[in-house]
């Protein structure tokens, strides 16, 4: 999905780095070569409970009111806990948490300050050899000199956990920033039960990478010139996070389809074109190009996504099954509508409106009427491109015969 998008990771476990393997299964003996490390500057323990006694203990805890945290039994009896683990206990490698206050800078949200006890020895090295989250990130982020970490603000409270790792290890800090989570438009939190989370369901209905590129940038961001519209290069020159807001960004995919159809207004016909029958043809569906060159400046200033394409277009490639009103009794109607039209000797949009100006003139009906009810039986829809010209592009004897089969 990023390569869709046109973001090209610099390492990764495709293209690789420097600071290889990237697959975190590739990496155990680091992780447990730095969770000893700690153990043996006393900077973190053994701990061989069992599930069923930490449940115990923190139903204890809870029932006191207490905060739920590990006891540290283990780290009090260490000497027998490393007999056991010799003997085949299965034991995990526990932090061991600063009692002080734990402060640092978050360059978006400001000065943070924690009280360690209150926070749990965190496990960072499980029993089957993969690190925690909290290790593994402190590890990795540190061995592949990773300046500036961004999460989402759901991480701030794991971070005095991180900063507790780095100084253990004697390591420099990086510089924190914590993002404000999206939103729905009801200011709910952004769940796949509401809207479509993954980046690919957007790009799967037809809006371009580099518009939902565009509109991200903006979820808790300005552009220091007001600019609602700008590629990624642009977006990078201006970039700075003193911009970023704490206030959570509403993600409405009604203002995403906007900002695409923008995009789609400012696109080359012929590249428009080109990614037309290229999302189309990803669905199996194989569309004529010349017809959708020929309906291009139609539906150009219409759609906003690709995938409203076909809906508004369907009637160009084959004759209308249903019907969005009733047709019943208008035969009289559509004969002297194609006895008209054939008299029209040079199939235009000009000459087919003069034509048709003039029967609905000689029909009785009032023009939005009259003109309704072609639109329907021409195209099935009410709403549709622009009339006249959708017949010249259907031709004279296409647009005759449907008005003839009613």
């Amino acid at each position: 999905t990023l390569e869709e998008l046109g973001l090209k990771a610099d390492e990764s476990p495709l293209v690789g780095g420097p600071y290889g393997p990237y697959r975190q299964s590739d990496r155990l003996p680091l992780y447990k070569k730095y969770a000893e490390e700690l153990v043996t500057k006393g900077k973190a323990y053994y701990c061989i409970c069992t599930p069923e006694r930490l449940d115990v203990m923190r139903k204890e805890q809870q029932a006191k009111k207490q905060i739920p945290k590990y006891d540290r039994l283990c780290l009090h009896n260490q000497e027998i806990i490393k007999k056991e683990i010799k003997n085949g206990a299965k034991h995990v490698v526990r932090l061991l948490m600063s009692d002080g206050e734990i402060s640092f800078t978050d360059v978006v949200r400001g000065d943070i300050k924690v009280i360690g006890s209150n926070l749990d020895d965190q496990v960072i090295l499980k029993s089957d050899g993969f690190p925690t989250y909290h290790l593994g990130v402190v590890v990795d982020d540190y061995l592949m000199k990773i300046t500036h970490v961004f999460r989402g603000e759901e991480w701030l409270p794991s971070t005095p956990k991180h900063i507790v790792l780095y100084r253990a290890f004697g390591w420099e800090l990086p510089v924190f920033g914590h993002i404000s989570l999206l939103r729905n438009p009801d200011k709910s939190k952004l769940s796949k039960r509401k809207n479509p989370v993954w980046a690919s369901d957007y790009i799967e209905k037809g809006i371009f990478p580099e518009a939902l590129i565009n509109y991200l940038a903006l979820m808790g961001w300005s552009h220091p010139e007001g600019k609602e519209i700008f590629d990624l290069d642009e977006y990078i020159r201006v970039f700075d996070i003193k911009d970023v807001q704490t206030t959570a960004p509403v993600f409405d995919p009604v203002k995403l389809e906007w900002m695409n159809g923008m995009y789609i207004r400012k696109s080359q016909m012929s590249k428009l074109k080109s990614q037309i029958l290229d999302f189309y043809k990803k669905q199996n569906i194989t569309l004529n190009e010349s017809l959708v060159e020929k309906t291009i400046p139609l539906i150009q200033e219409r759609i906003k996504k690709l995938s409203d394409y076909l809906p508004f277009c369907q009637f160009f490639f084959e004759k209308p099954t249903q019907y969005e009103i009733d047709l019943t009794g208008k035969k009289e109607l559509f004969t002297r509508i194609v006895k008209d039209l054939e008299n029209v000797k040079e199939w235009t949009t000009a000459n087919i409106g003069n034509q048709l100006v003039q029967t609905a003139k000689n029909s009785g009906l009032k023009n939005s009427e009259f003109f309704m009810l072609l639109r329907v039986a021409i195209t099935g829809k009410k709403i549709s491109p622009p009339l006249n010209e959708s017949m010249e592009i259907l031709g004279k004897e296409e647009s005759i015969l449907r008005l003839s089969l009613l």
